[in-house]
C-alpha cells in the first residue's frame, strides 16, 4: 500500500511549517503549495503556485488522500483583500478537489469566525466556513483561538512587551490559547481519520478549563522571559490609537490594526467544551507554561527578543 499523501497549502507559514515537519516525521508523503523556491527533501513535493492558480492546486491535490488547507491572510488593507485571501482562496480549494475527485478536506478556520460582526478577518473566516459546508466534500473545520510557537511572530510583541517589564493587554475577557504543535498533531489525526470528525467544527485549545483570564496570561509570559511584568487593562479607544500609530510606523506589517482591536477587545474567546475533540482523537499535550518558555527560548536563540 502507498504511503498516506497529504496535499497541503500554508505549508511555509507558521502553522503549515509545524504541520509539515510532523507528517514527514510520520512518514507521510506531502505535497506542498510554495509561492518560492524550496530546498527539496525526501517525501515532500512542493507545487510552485499560489491559491489563485487553478493549474497549480490541480497539480497539488492529483494524489492526495486528504487535503489541509492552512494558508490565508490575517492582515489586509480592507474586506475585499480578507476576502481574496480567506474565502475566495478556500472556494478555489474545493473546486480543484472537485475535479480530481478528492474527498477529504482538514479546513483551518479561526475562533473569530464564531463572532463575524467584529472584524473583517472574522467576517471572511466565517464565509470561508459556509463554502466548506456546503462543498459537499468530506470535511473537517479546525477553529483553533490564538496560537504561540518559536516561529510565531503574531505574538511576538507580548514576548517583547513583558520582557521590558509591561504589557500593554486587552480591556477585560477571558481567552483559550494552543501550542502550534499541538494544532499541528490535531490537523495530522483529523486528516487521516476517515469516520468520527466527518462534517464537525473542533474548537480546541491548551485544556485550560474556562480559560486564561488576560492578566494570567499576561504573566506567565512574564515567567516565560524571566520577568515579573505589570499588565494594563488597556481602554478599547488607546488601543484604537496604538492600531493607528502601528500602522502609520510599520504600514502593511502592522501587527496591531483597526480590524483587530475589535475582536480583540471581545470578552469572551474561549473555547466551547462541547465542540472539542473527542479524546480518542486527540488531547493537548503541550503545557502552556512550559511551551511559553520553550517559545522564549526560541525568540532568544533568533534574537527576536
Amino acid at each position: 500500500m502507498a504511503p498516506f499523501r497529504i496535499a497541503m497549502t500554508g505549508a511555509t507559514g507558521f502553522v503549515g511549517t509545524d504541520v509539515l515537519e510532523q507528517a514527514l516525521g510520520e512518514g507521510l508523503r506531502v505535497n506542498a503549495l510554495t509561492r518560492r523556491a524550496q530546498p527539496p527533501r525526501a517525501r515532500l513535493k512542493w507545487v510552485p503556485g499560489a491559491l489563485e492558480d487553478a493549474a497549480a492546486l490541480d497539480t497539488l491535490v492529483r494524489d492526495a488522500d486528504a487535503v489541509i488547507h492552512i494558508a490565508g491572510v490575517v492582515n489586509a488593507p480592507d474586506r475585499a483583500g480578507f476576502e481574496a485571501g480567506n474565502a475566495r482562496g478556500t472556494v478555489a480549494v474545493i473546486d480543484a478537489m472537485r475535479r480530481r475527485g478528492i474527498r477529504r478536506l482538514v479546513h483551518v478556520s479561526s475562533l473569530a469566525a464564531r463572532e463575524p460582526e467584529l472584524s473583517d478577518y472574522g467576517w471572511s473566516k466565517a464565509l470561508a466556513e459556509r463554502h466548506v459546508k456546503a462543498s459537499a466534500l468530506d470535511w473537517t473545520i479546525v477553529r483553533p483561538p490564538a496560537i504561540y510557537g518559536p516561529n510565531d511572530r503574531e505574538m511576538l510583541d507580548l514576548f517583547r512587551m513583558a520582557k521590558r517589564g509591561i504589557m500593554m493587554l486587552p480591556p477585560g475577557g477571558r481567552l483559550s490559547v494552543i501550542h502550534v504543535g499541538d494544532l499541528a498533531r490535531l490537523l495530522l489525526a483529523a486528516a487521516k481519520e476517515t469516520e468520527n470528525s466527518l462534517a464537525h467544527t473542533y474548537e480546541i485549545d491548551d485544556g485550560t478549563p474556562g480559560g486564561w483570564d488576560h492578566h494570567d496570561f499576561g504573566a506567565a509570559i512574564g515567567r516565560a522571559v524571566g520577568r515579573q511584568v505589570r499588565t494594563l487593562a488597556t481602554p478599547r479607544w488607546a488601543l484604537g490609537m496604538a492600531a493607528r500609530a502601528d500602522r502609520m510606523i510599520r504600514g502593511g506589517k502592522a501587527k496591531l490594526t483597526p480590524d483587530r482591536v475589535d475582536y480583540f477587545c471581545h470578552p469572551d474567546w474561549v473555547v466551547a467544551p462541547t465542540m472539542q475533540p473527542p479524546r480518542r482523537l486527540w488531547m493537548p499535550q503541550v503545557p502552556t507554561e512550559d511551551g511559553l518558555k520553550a517559545t522564549a527560548a526560541a525568540y532568544r536563540e533568533k534574537g527576536w527578543i
